[in-house]
């Protein structure tokens, strides 16, 4: 019975907010802000399913006016949880059949996310090098998730590149933003399903950097985002 009345809730939540969202799309086109308006509107879904978030964002991360952040991307509910710290000036990139879903696509494509073409190398390459060059044109930072697909309890998936070629040709900072795990926390029919940490860590910068460091910039990443979740999944025990 509370699976039911929450997936009905959410439903026409989304409903909802993805006519306001178009609406406000439409009157705040020229705003960087659109897709941060959006999360704070999602953020407090969270507590519908249950979860308690507790975030937390590097002081040093405060201090970046530009760059490129990157999430451990585990299922669905990764849109209620770092909704919570999705900063200003910040638009997101995600797989341009995105677009096609119902309302949350619609929503997706109008408040100026980027859409890329993750199963076609040639298309997916020059959609970064229309990122950066967007990127430098309007200052806004841009949200990705390096594992490409939601990991669904597989633990880390093999981290793709184009977050990373995209920090060192716009000349911006990594920031990586980790979640701790929430595979199976969910129980829809459960009142309260625990407590989740979502953490911005200190920035990467790539001042200097070219291509040739991205293998080791990668495996850098992967490591300290590892480790990172870690260290929130045992807070949380």
């Amino acid at each position: 019975m509370i699976a039911c009345i929450r997936l009905l809730v959410l439903f026409l939540l989304i409903i909802l907010v993805t006519a306001g969202g178009l609406l406000m799309s439409l009157l705040l086109m020229r705003s960087k802000d659109r897709v941060y308006y959006i999360a704070k509107a999602f953020a407090p879904v969270s507590k519908l399913f249950g979860l308690t978030v507790h975030k937390h964002v590097s002081y040093k991360a405060y201090d970046v006016k530009q760059a490129v952040y990157v999430g451990n991307h585990q299922n669905n509910y990764d849109l209620f949880t770092f909704s919570h710290v999705l900063p200003h000036g910040t638009v997101t990139v995600g797989k341009s059949t995105l677009k096609w879903l119902p309302f949350f696509g619609w929503l997706y494509w109008a408040t100026g996310n980027f859409l890329i073409h993750r199963n076609d190398r040639d298309k997916a390459i020059a959609t970064i090098a229309q990122i950066v060059e967007q990127m430098r044109d309007t200052g806004l930072s841009i949200w990705m998730f390096p594992e490409g697909t939601r990991s669904r309890g597989r633990g880390w998936l093999p981290f793709k590149r184009g977050a990373f070629h995209a920090a060192i040709q716009a000349g911006v900072p990594i920031i990586p933003v980790v979640c701790s795990s929430t595979h199976n926390q969910v129980k829809l029919n459960s009142l309260d399903n625990g407590h989740v940490k979502v953490e911005v860590m200190d920035p990467i910068y790539t001042e200097g950097m070219t291509e040739k460091d991205i293998p080791a910039l990668v495996s850098r990443c992967e490591a300290l985002m590892q480790a990172k979740q870690e260290e929130l999944d045992e807070a949380l025990v």
